[in-house]
């Protein structure tokens, strides 16, 4: 989902004195382009001390809907792109998967390590 923004669908708020918070998952250029890369939690913590006026968050809509809800004196602006993949998430399977050790995926060396460096990302902010 993340992959879905590029730095061009940051240019008409750059204009505008938006500040911008992406996720660390969105392409290096967004990163490089944003004022803030940080989880979802990271994100909602730099607004509880920043208090910008005007913010667009770029990372999937229910995550960003808890995060408005708290700052309703923030304008946010809303390029919203659903994740399908974690809708189908529920706390049963997660439960489930836990208990039974099912569902196992397997990745090559090189998949498993491009997929490492943005979960160490989060974990170190």
């Amino acid at each position: 989902m993340h992959e879905r923004f590029s730095a061009d669908d940051l240019a008409p708020f750059l204009d505008r004195g938006v500040v911008v918070l992406a996720h660390p998952e969105c392409p290096e250029e967004v990163q490089h382009a944003a004022d803030f890369v940080g989880s979802t939690t990271a994100m909602a913590q730099y607004l509880a001390q920043r208090r910008p006026a005007r913010v667009l968050l770029l990372t999937e809509c229910s995550m960003a809907d808890n995060i408005t809800v708290e700052h309703p004196d923030i304008r946010f602006e809303r390029p919203c792109n659903l994740c399908p993949h974690m809708k189908r998430v529920t706390l049963e399977k997660v439960r489930d998967v836990l208990r039974d050790g099912t569902n196992e995926i397997h990745l090559d060396a090189d998949t498993a390590e491009r997929a490492r460096r943005p979960l160490e990302r989060m974990l170190a902010l």
